[in-house]
């Protein structure tokens, strides 16, 4: 990518979610993120072009040094921060606008430091030879795959029933979402392939913003935030058709839409059960800790008739997990911690550096936080280790649920198999800034 010579009509609108806007390259697998915020700092930008280059840089050494150790490099892409021109990034700004959904336009694009974040578009991958259909990218969402201990929460039903089953009574009642997804994630993360196909299911039918399929590079299956409109279903199963048509030898053949469904669904589970390598033996039951099913699922757990309840051990959704697992604290028993931390810098602002919260994100911030204790001991070291290890701002905790995955479906349906080389993993908002 030659920054000198950049033209805003080489990029096209990909996205954006709270903290920043992605665009992408209309010939060259690359796509670039920028930083948002609010419209009514467009006059004044609220840091310095050298502080949004540390934000940036903070979220690569963090996802390179720490998330890459935990996920596997092959499944994270650090991506690389990069300086663009002003007037490219301006006049890009300009192209975009119309493109951008009216309720993010409460932020604005970062167009005063010029620093993005590079990284390769997986939605539209480079192919080592060519393939008779396009490939597909499955985006997944998978949120957060286990309830909390109840050491740390004050209402007993944060015990029974998952954050995101929660979330989706408050997002209808407020006018976010029309409908009410039925999609449970401990259904996903349990790996019991008829819970799974169940969650896989209701993902589908209702994606929100936690599925999303690229054809080509070009989303044709997703949900718009407010909309009546119900997501095109059929549609994506005509899309969907001539895969498995060749994939199953039927390529003369015919296809119900209920047998494309089954086994697109069927290829989905099959990729998430899929071991990175290694034995692919099973992780620890979950079930005997009581946090692994929601009580707002509908799945029936009379139905469960074979199968095991755990992931392969190097499999991507149980590395996901245990990662999330590594926070054992609810929101309730974080923000105290963040408290103790935020007064503990007004007092002595030195101490900023010493306990990391800046970073650096290296090798001795990952052992450090691996090695915290799991009982609080009152120290502000103590607090510090953990609100500098979750991404936690005050109300509000993303519990790694922003961490997604895109699967490269190429024609090679035959046996309902994944090419595990193009099973990729991606992070977002990795490491936002916590303490102002």
């Amino acid at each position: 990518m030659e920054l000198d010579r950049m033209d805003e009509n080489d990029w096209k609108y990909h996205g954006e979610g709270n903290k920043s806007l992605v665009v992408s390259h209309v010939q060259h697998c690359r796509v670039l993120r920028l930083l948002k915020y609010p419209a009514e700092d467009s006059e004044n930008p609220p840091q310095t072009a050298e502080q949004a280059f540390r934000q940036i840089q903070n979220i690569v050494d963090f996802t390179s040094n720490v998330m890459s150790c935990l996920l596997g490099e092959k499944f994270v892409h650090s991506g690389e921060v990069v300086r663009l021109p002003l007037e490219f990034v301006r006049q890009l700004s300009i192209k975009i606008q119309h493109q951008r959904p009216a309720w993010r336009c409460d932020k604005v694009m970062d167009i005063y430091s010029g620093c993005a974040l590079c990284l390769p578009n997986l939605t539209s991958p480079t192919l080592h030879q060519p393939t008779p259909t396009p490939p597909l990218c499955i985006e997944i969402k998978p949120k957060c795959g286990f309830l909390p201990s109840p050491k740390h929460v004050s209402k007993d039903i944060k015990t029974r029933v998952c954050r995101y089953c929660m979330h989706q009574h408050y997002k209808v009642a407020n006018g976010k979402w029309k409908r009410r997804s039925l999609y449970c994630p401990l259904d996903l993360f349990s790996g019991n392939r008829q819970r799974m196909h169940f969650a896989i299911r209701h993902l589908i039918e209702e994606p929100q913003n936690n599925l999303k399929v690229f054809k080509g590079g070009q989303c044709i299956y997703s949900s718009k935030e407010g909309s009546d409109e119900s997501p095109d279903t059929n549609s994506l199963l005509h899309h969907l058709r001539p895969y498995f048509l060749r994939g199953n030898n039927r390529v003369n053949g015919h296809m119900t839409t209920k047998a494309v469904l089954n086994d697109f669904i069927q290829v989905l589970g099959n990729a998430l059960l899929s071991a990175a390598g290694g034995d692919g033996g099973q992780v620890t039951d979950r079930t005997g800790e009581g946090r692994s099913f929601c009580e707002a699922s509908l799945f029936n757990r009379e139905r469960i008739r074979h199968g095991s309840q755990g992931l392969p051990t190097n499999n991507i959704l149980s590395r996901i997990l245990q990662t999330q697992m590594l926070d054992s604290l609810d929101i309730e028993g974080l923000y105290p911690l963040y408290c103790r931390v935020e007064q503990h810098l007004q007092d002595f602002p030195k101490d900023r550096t010493g306990l990391q919260i800046d970073g650096p994100y290296d090798q001795n911030f990952l052992e450090k936080v691996q090695k915290c204790s799991m009982e609080d001991d009152g120290s502000v070291e103590y607090a510090a280790a953990k609100v500098t290890w979750f991404p936690v701002l005050p109300v509000t905790q993303t519990h790694w649920n922003s961490l997604f995955f895109i699967f490269t479906l190429e024609a090679k349906f035959q046996f309902c198999s994944l090419n595990k080389n193009k099973q990729q993993c991606h992070l977002t908002e990795t490491k936002p800034r916590m303490f102002p």
